[in-house]
């Protein structure tokens, strides 16, 4: 109980702050399946995982790195709405917590890159997405993410003790299409099977990603 209403106060907070400050616009291309989904997205700065709660009413559970989980009050808030703590070494019992958030039916947010997507462009996609889609059995759901490089702000900041920057995009454009349901099966220890879906949820991604661009700019 005291998870649901921490979300919704925290979904209305986002919410407020994206009308003040972001010029949001999200697109569906395509309703969503019934049941739990796998959204799949680029990460083009660290506050993805706050502005991507809005594109829809119900719970996600975002796929967080674990270094975020590491500031003080907003890591014990994240574990409180139910965000997922993505720990390095540590990707079968992650991807082991996104399946049974799956199976419990609610929704789940994965970065296939696994980091901030650089300036120019994408990384190559991990097969994280393609892994959890055929253990859960549910469909995929890409989308694009366009924000205005020149606002992004880049903060050098220590971590766990270690270096690291933190891209904070705070206002401009902020433009999402989410695509159509990506169905796959197979078995999920087939590595070529594997990386083809995760390079196909990666196309689509980026196909989105220049939608959302050309959107914003028009």
């Amino acid at each position: 109980m005291l998870s649901k209403l921490l979300y919704q106060v925290g979904r209305v907070l986002i919410g407020a702050y994206a009308r003040l400050m972001l010029k949001m616009d999200v697109r569906w291309q395509h309703g969503l399946p019934g049941g739990p989904v796998l959204f799949a997205a680029n990460h083009p700065s660290t506050t993805d995982p706050i502005f991507i709660h809005l594109i829809s009413s119900q719970p996600i559970s975002v796929m967080i790195n674990a270094k975020v989980f590491s500031i003080p009050v907003l890591g014990a808030y994240m574990h409180k709405m139910g965000q997922i703590c993505v720990m390095p070494g540590k990707g079968e019992q992650v991807l082991e917590e996104a399946r049974r958030t799956l199976q419990a039916g609610r929704s789940v947010m994965i970065f296939p890159e696994g980091l901030i997507s650089p300036s120019a462009g994408f990384h190559a996609p991990r097969s994280g997405v393609a892994r959890l889609a055929l253990q859960a059995g549910v469909p995929v759901v890409p989308l694009g993410i366009y924000l205005a490089e020149k606002n992004c702000k880049r903060v050098p900041t220590t971590l766990e003790g270690q270096p690291d920057v933190i891209t904070w995009y705070l206002r401009g454009p902020y433009a999402v299409t989410i695509g159509k349901p990506l169905w796959f099966s197979g078995d999920a220890d087939d590595r070529p099977l594997v990386q083809r879906i995760a390079e196909t949820v990666m196309q689509n991604i980026r196909a989105l990603a220049l939608e959302s661009r050309q959107r914003a700019l028009s």
